[in-house]
């Protein structure tokens, strides 16, 4: 290693009350040489290339982020175009419905007595109170009305479609499902089964001969893999959303576009934690990617990052 083959870049201090918008600062943390910051405006150009390129563009997150007001964020994302495909847990469909139906979730605390809560009919999801009407009850008095109308117009359907369909149904602008069926976009949720929602289908079809066809899901998946030479994709999270993104992308090359925002270490050998350069290794990432990984909470980087992006191009 040559010292003049890595000095080529020097760090660079900036001053805040300098800067007129989040695009600027988002620059300058790129040439500041932060740590984090670094990554950040790392990813404001290469979610703005994506944006703009013409490529299949890939939303994956856990259900998690739903229960707070980023699935304001969110739907603004999908309303505004720059998403063609979202991948996600069931817990997402779970926390979209039961606030698009009128369930209210309340600010709380990652230190309540969780025994109390139990006793007082109060779900703890991190520092969010999910109390029981707005969450199960109201999920499984809409889904088996909704359920009976879907269940006379054919009886197997596929995952992507059934979603669609309850989508049709909504009316709340911040709701991912409305906009995502309000644009023809698919959502994907692999592990269906795993929520409130899933379960609500296991109930109904122990009453009808309702089945859910998950392999056209994957077909259907598959296909829009292969629709545009190029894919992006950001990331949200890991887990069965984020493997399942890159999985269907290892076979048209890997993502040419990816930005991962992530909580988990990579040291116990965790998809949810592990670098995009270990994805490259598979083929799941190309090697030609404009890549990068942020290391910190979604609900905080998010929304500045996109607010970055779209004073670029909006």
């Amino acid at each position: 290693m040559k010292r003049e083959d890595i000095l080529k870049e020097e760090v660079k201090d900036y001053r805040v009350l300098e800067i007129k918008n989040v695009s600027e600062i988002s620059k300058k943390m790129l040439e500041s040489g932060g740590f984090t910051a670094k990554s950040f405006g790392k990813a404001v150009d290469i979610l703005t290339d994506m944006f703009k390129s013409d490529c299949i563009k890939f939303l994956s997150f856990p259900g998690c982020i739903v229960s707070t007001g980023l699935r304001g964020v969110i739907a603004e994302l999908i309303e505004n175009g720059f998403v063609d495909v979202i991948i996600t847990t069931c817990g997402t469909l779970d926390h979209d419905l039961a606030r698009a139906w009128g369930g209210k979730y309340w600010h709380g605390s990652f230190e309540y007595d969780d025994a109390s809560l139990k006793d007082i009919e109060i779900n703890r999801l991190g520092n969010i109170l999910v109390p029981n009407e707005s969450y199960g009850i109201i999920i499984e008095e809409k889904m088996k009305e909704i359920l009976t109308k879907i269940f006379k117009e054919k009886n197997i359907w596929s995952g992507f479609e059934l979603i669609q369909k309850i989508g049709e149904t909504l009316n709340d602008k911040n709701s991912i499902l409305y906009q995502c069926a309000k644009r023809k976009i698919p959502i994907f949720v692999p592990g269906i089964t795993d929520g409130a929602f899933g379960t609500n289908l296991v109930w109904f079809s122990q009453e009808n001969d309702f089945k859910l066809d998950l392999l056209e899901d994957e077909k259907e998946l598959a296909k829009i893999s292969f629709t545009k030479k190029k894919t992006g994709a950001l990331m949200i999270g890991g887990g069965i959303s984020k493997h399942h993104t890159i999985w269907w992308n290892q076979f048209k090359g890997g993502l040419d576009f990816a930005v991962y925002i992530t909580t988990a270490t990579q040291y116990d050998g965790s998809l949810s934690g592990a670098r995009l350069e270990e994805a490259i290794s598979w083929g799941k990432i190309s090697k030609n990617a404009k890549y990068t990984t942020i290391d910190g909470d979604a609900t905080l980087i998010l929304p500045f990052l996109l607010k970055a992006v779209y004073e670029r191009i909006l």
